[in-house]
């Protein structure tokens, strides 16, 4: 038996949906990441894009937005332990984090040349 309040099972989707808000509110990296994923995404069904890539690029989207998150998650987390006092190892957790961001970003990237530019060659 957990000392914690078990929150049952529609708390669970309502504090995921404020995490959610929390992160779209406080972090314009991620509010990017959205706003391109949706144009992506419409240029993906004007393309007539096929099933399994439109399912490629839907993982990729999730990917580097599941990271922009827990790299807010990790920062926000580090800043209350630590009083938003400068420490190397915090500083060093920080950029790894932010390293996973790029990492999961220039990854979506290729996809997306490999993805759109053969099928824009198609069409020429």
């Amino acid at each position: 038996m957990s000392k914690f309040k078990q929150q049952g099972f529609s708390n669970t989707f309502k504090n995921a949906r404020k995490g959610m808000r929390i992160v779209l509110k406080s972090e314009v990296n991620i509010r990017v990441h959205v706003c391109v994923a949706m144009v992506v995404m419409a240029m993906a069904y004007l393309l007539n894009f096929s099933l399994e890539r439109m399912c490629i690029l839907l993982l990729t989207i999730a990917f580097v937005i599941v990271s922009e998150m827990l790299n807010s998650a990790v920062e926000f987390s580090l800043d209350a332990v630590f009083h938003n006092k400068y420490s190397r190892l915090v500083g060093m957790a920080k950029d790894i984090s932010a390293g996973a961001v790029m990492f999961a970003t220039v990854t979506a990237i290729i996809v997306g040349v490999l993805l759109f530019g053969s099928a824009i060659i198609k069409l020429l």
